[in-house]
């Protein structure tokens, strides 16, 4: 895919993620990460929260596989991203990913996208993160 036809088919993206059991299991196997706060409930009910908070870098790995696997091309390679934790989220909460091109260059194929993550809640969907990612493309030696 030719880069300016991946950017014109990257505006406007959205993904919708579960944030199941077996996600919150797999990612605390794989960070060996157990402060009370993501694994005990009633540490977190001291701290001010109604259950234990997942784990922000869950997000992260909610990205990665949008951009591996949703955007409209696999030639693509994750360079920067960050994210900006504005509220937790909580096991079996749906989180969206909406991105857009925020910056684009032509001349080294790079991509920086908006990201924004939403809950959704009754009377509009709640921002609880916000990030960037920049990819750049991919090409055949």
């Amino acid at each position: 895919m030719e880069f300016q036809e991946f950017v014109e088919k990257s505006q406007a993206l959205e993904m919708t993620y579960l944030v199941t059991q077996e996600v919150y299991d797999a990612f605390q196997k794989c960070s060996n990460d157990m402060n009370p706060l993501h694994t005990n409930e009633e540490f977190a009910n001291q701290k001010g929260f109604p259950e234990c908070v997942m784990y922000g870098n869950i997000l992260n790995a909610f990205v990665s596989h949008f951009v591996g696997m949703a955007l409209p091309s696999l030639d693509v390679m994750i360079q920067t991203q960050d994210i900006q934790f504005r509220k937790p989220i909580y096991l079996g909460d749906e989180i969206t990913i909406k991105a857009a091109p925020e910056d684009v260059s032509e001349a080294v194929k790079i991509v920086n996208f908006k990201l924004k993550f939403y809950r959704p809640a009754e009377r509009k969907p709640e921002l609880v993160a916000t990030g960037h990612v920049q990819i750049g493309m991919l090409h055949d030696n």
